[in-house]
């Protein structure tokens, strides 16, 4: 059985990416990469076919992760189907989100934050520079390993 998983954030340059670059980088380590298809995709439209913020580049390749082949795409109707899990990365996009999204098919949008050990509502966006994006690697590091780990638990370290 496949579980299909989205990152979603604002533009698809920075967080999102962030999202599916760690998350199939810790499947491929469990060793689970036939078991998920991982995408990722922006509310708004701004950047699409652009690829990752070069500031997600450079923190997940200090990670070993490489994103550079990502391109900005905008979340469709049919990913609310055709994705088990749709992972918004603040309340802001899970409200926009939700708004899209036919109503059988809420329960398949969540924020990544639901899955954080230490808690919290938002992945905050490093974009404008407020929150750095080592911060957020770390972040949405500890939410896909969480993650992860209740969606894999005989694959858990």
């Amino acid at each position: 059985m496949v579980t299909r998983v989205l990152f979603v954030c604002l533009g698809n340059i920075c967080r999102s990416p962030l999202g599916e670059g760690i998350f199939r980088s810790l499947v491929e380590q469990r060793g689970l990469a036939d078991r998920f298809e991982i995408d990722s995709a922006g509310t708004g439209d701004w950047h699409v076919g652009e690829p990752p913020d070069p500031r997600s580049i450079a923190i997940a390749a200090h990670h070993g992760i490489d994103i550079r082949g990502q391109r900005a795409r905008q979340v469709s109707g049919d990913d609310f189907a055709h994705f088990d899990l749709v992972l918004a990365m603040d309340r802001a996009n899970e409200r926009d989100l939700l708004a899209r999204c036919p109503a059988e098919q809420h329960p398949r949008v969540r924020r990544l934050r639901e899955y954080d050990p230490q808690s919290g509502h938002d992945v905050p966006d490093p974009w404008f520079g407020t929150h750095g994006f080592d911060l957020v690697f770390a972040m949405v590091e500890r939410c896909c390993t969480r993650l992860l780990d209740e969606l894999h638990p005989e694959s858990s370290r």
